[in-house]
């Protein structure tokens, strides 16, 4: 089969890039990939073959979101790039600006060695965070593509900032400088899904300490879910789509609060989620072990709040299918246990 085209995905150990990756290559694409560090490149071949059994038309360029070093020649030639990398640790910096410079400067760098090089269109991995939040309470309204985080206020966090300022950002080149590259953002909610190894998303965290019992009941916590499967699908459809050039695309679908992955999680695997609560937790005893607790500190924010997703414009200007997060919700449980992260 003919290439359709060289394509860059930034990223390539992480989550999200690796499911991009693959779905790249079965379209017959030939794919480079930017990761930190080369000698992981055995690590993440491996973790592919589970999505793709041929990775011949794949290779490896070592760069960093932090340095130029690397990145004209990963960039050289290629039709597209996937710029799919970017910082979400589990728990947040004292100094958010460890994740905020890296998004921004890491995202205004592959912009400008795009555009000098040519490439024809640049899909950014933004987020819902970047659309969600800075707006008060709980919304009755679904948040569109028109929202836009108010990244002053204080119902945000390190990462809800990094990710506002980096999108805006490269909105900003596009209009000022960007010549004639395209740029379309991506927008996920919490991603959940099978995972390929130890390199999963953050949001997958929630699935995983709930298996192992980790919480003594559900804190009231919610999140609009999407599959990593149907995130990479939009990310592809979004870089070969006429109508894709100059839009940002929501990926995200149902709501739900943790009590209601917990009830999922106990409906669908029987003994295997014996340790995943039945019980609430309340949101002042949760903001009391936000104080210990790095990683509870990090989300307190977003105790109590509901944040639902409009995705009627991916559904119809890209024809995006999603599946029902009740079916990533038990494919994500299941593939923790296959990998041996939670221990039944």
């Amino acid at each position: 089969m003919a290439s359709q085209g060289l394509v860059l995905v930034t990223g390539g150990s992480g989550y999200i890039g690796g499911f991009v990756i693959a779905q790249l290559l079965e379209a017959g694409f030939q794919v480079r990939t930017t990761i930190r560090n080369l000698g992981r490149e055995p690590e993440v071949r491996e973790a592919l073959k589970k999505l793709t059994p041929n990775l011949d038309g794949l290779s490896f360029f070592a760069a960093d979101l932090t340095r130029d070093d690397g990145w004209a020649e990963a960039i050289a030639g290629v039709d597209y790039i996937q710029h799919v990398a970017s910082p979400f640790p589990a728990v947040m910096p004292k100094d958010e600006n460890e994740l905020i410079g890296p998004a921004r400067e890491g995202a205004l760098r592959v912009l400008r060695l795009a555009r000098d090089a040519g490439v024809k269109r640049v899909v950014m991995t933004s987020s819902m965070a970047a659309i969600a939040y800075g707006h008060g309470g709980s919304r009755t309204t679904a948040f569109t593509e028109k929202d836009w985080t108010d990244e002053t206020s204080p119902d945000t966090g390190a990462y809800v900032r990094s990710k506002t300022i980096a999108e805006r950002a490269a909105w900003d080149f596009i209009k000022a400088e960007g010549g004639a590259l395209e740029l379309a953002t991506i927008n996920p909610s919490a991603v959940l899904g099978p995972i390929l190894g130890p390199d999963f998303s953050t949001s997958i965290l929630l699935v995983q300490k709930l298996l192992n019992g980790d919480f003594p009941g559900s804190p009231r916590l919610g999140f609009s879910l999407v599959d990593v499967r149907d995130v990479a699908d939009l990310h592809v459809r979004a870089m070969t789509s006429d109508k894709a050039a100059g839009e940002r695309f929501l990926a995200a679908c149902d709501f739900y609060w943790v009590e209601d992955v917990a009830r999922v999680l106990k409906a669908d695997l029987g003994t295997q989620a014996r340790k995943v609560p039945t019980g609430k937790l309340p949101s002042w005893l949760m903001r009391i072990v936000a104080n210990f607790d790095p990683v509870i500190k990090g989300v307190a924010f977003e105790l109590d709040k509901a944040r639902m997703a409009d995705n009627s414009k991916a559904r119809t200007l890209l024809g995006w299918t999603p599946r029902d997060v009740r079916q990533s919700i038990t494919d994500t449980a299941r593939s923790l246990i296959r990998e041996g992260i939670v221990r039944i």
